[in-house]
């Protein structure tokens, strides 16, 4: 039975060029890092390889913005390995590659956030995840400026390993914040008890039954848990709408 991942804190830095993303990519592999635990977020991505992702055609992008979905592309085969690619668009960023588990808290349980905040963008995101909103400024001026967000999730033994890692693979403004990126369901997820408070928090009582439908279904499918968190919040997302507090409560005519 192969041995379960233990993470518990997560590294983060900014990458200048696609090159090196896909570098520190392989090397976090290669030293034993879950692709279940490796975030990419970026603008730039160069390829003619179209994403299979977790969003389509007129889904909600992020945090009540109803423009329509944006495809873009998927680079390099490393990125390919990670779980959960697509794309959204982020206030004042624009259009962004996610892959990974960050991409479900910027589906789901940080939307309230961002819409009660006037649109503050990523730095909401960043800073509801606990780190300190300068440091989150700086991720979301770069990723404007075209450069790429990764984050590591790893044992707490291994955070002075992993942080050289990335230092020395070019990650820049380096930054540690001592816990996970939250998960919808740590193990099973049979009723709503089960949901993490950060999700359930943003869904009504019927909403959570129909994300816990939907995401054991997809579990079942694939025996991915950050695909099948992707697949039951864009299930919500398609038969919900927000109502003020943030809470995906209001069910969609003709759906």
């Amino acid at each position: 039975m192969p041995e379960t991942y233990t993470a518990e804190r997560t590294i983060s830095a900014v990458f200048k060029e696609q090159k090196q993303v896909d570098d520190v990519i392989r090397r976090l592999l290669d030293r034993g890092v879950s692709r279940d635990h490796i975030s990419v977020l970026g603008r730039n991505f160069q390829s003619e390889t179209r994403i299979a992702g977790f969003i389509t055609k007129k889904d909600v992008i992020l945090g009540g913005l109803r423009t329509g979905a944006i495809f873009g592309s998927l680079f390099g085969s490393f990125l390919s390995l990670l779980t959960g690619v697509g794309v959204l668009f982020i206030p004042f960023v624009g259009p962004i590659v996610a892959a990974g588990p960050i991409g479900a808290v910027l589906l789901g349980a940080a939307s309230g956030a961002i819409a009660g905040s006037a649109g503050a963008g990523l730095v909401s995101v960043l800073t509801t995840l606990g780190m300190p909103e300068d440091k989150a400024a700086v991720y979301q001026t770069r990723l404007q400026a075209g450069e790429f967000l990764v984050m590591a999730e790893v044992a707490g033994d291994r955070g002075g390993e992993f942080q050289l890692l990335i230092e020395s693979a070019g990650g820049e403004e380096v930054h540690t914040i001592e816990t996970t990126l939250a998960r919808a369901c740590t193990s099973g997820c049979n009723t709503p008890e089960d949901l993490s408070p950060e999700v359930r928090s943003h869904l009504s009582v019927e909403a959570q039954h129909k994300f816990i439908e939907r995401y054991n279904t997809v579990l079942n499918e694939t025996n991915d848990q950050t695909k099948a968190e992707h697949a039951a919040w864009d299930t919500i997302h398609q038969q919900y709408d927000e109502d003020e507090n943030g809470v995906f409560s209001k069910a969609k005519a003709n759906v």
